[in-house]
């Protein structure tokens, strides 16, 4: 059951079953993404662990500056190939929830594609994480205050929302952390929900609000923040 000041109290229902089992807009899956403001790091191979060996090498870790010119390596190993202007990059990433919100692209035309690098064409899906609210030993969480301002949508970066999935406890939508992840089925994983078509409708609402700078007239996020407004606020 949601709290009476969410707008998923306003939606019946917020969750469906994802039924067809397929990586649709509103499918919520599990993939593991980037923290988004953090520092990347580059490896560079600086030596080989044996003089004849080309597939193994000791590797040395270093900021990517995006400022900094690049080192190009003589040094040949097989299992990292580069080619110009390319580096071997690492981030910390993890497993979290994501929210699909674009999946139905059309794909290239084989015909004029062909000798042309894969990821230059290769099939994505945009998809926004969730972070979870409760501080522990392993994350800050948020600010119960700064939850609740999320909950009545008054940012459109952010909504607040309890997933479906077993175990979980309140999220936090990041539109603004909007990425590709790839459609390969090494790349995610369904969770076997998605949101319904009105309980999507809400979320277009938000990514116009955060596109364009402002919600959308007579929009049901407009009507929520109206009711918050005369139902939920302080006298």
């Amino acid at each position: 059951m949601y709290p009476e000041d969410c707008v998923q109290s306003l939606i019946d229902p917020w969750w469906v079953n994802n039924t067809d089992r397929v990586l649709c807009r509103g499918a919520l899956v599990f993939a593991f993404v980037p923290h988004a403001d953090q520092v990347p790091y580059r490896f560079e191979p600086v030596a080989r662990t044996e003089a004849t060996r080309h597939d193994s090498a000791t590797i040395r870790v270093a900021p990517l500056r995006v400022g900094q010119p690049l080192k190009r390596t003589e040094l040949p190993v097989a299992a990292m190939p580069l080619h110009s202007g390319e580096v071997w990059a690492a981030y910390r990433a993890k497993r979290r929830p994501c929210l699909i919100i674009g999946s139905d692209f059309p794909r290239a035309d084989r015909a004029l594609t062909q000798g042309m690098a894969r990821h230059s064409t290769a099939p994505t899906v945009l998809a926004a994480p969730y972070y979870g609210v409760t501080r522990d030993g392993s994350r800050g969480g948020y600010n119960p205050a700064f939850v609740e301002q999320i909950r009545h949508c008054e940012y459109p970066q952010f909504l607040w929302d309890e997933l479906p999935t077993s175990g979980s406890e309140e999220s936090i939508l990041r539109l603004d952390h909007l990425q590709p992840i790839g459609t390969h089925h090494n790349a995610y994983q369904l969770s076997g929900y998605k949101l319904s078509a009105d309980a999507l409708e809400v979320v277009d609402e938000l990514f116009s609000w955060l596109i364009w700078g402002q919600v959308p007239g007579d929009s049901l996020i407009e009507m929520y923040q109206e009711l918050i407004r005369t139902t939920f606020s302080s006298p």
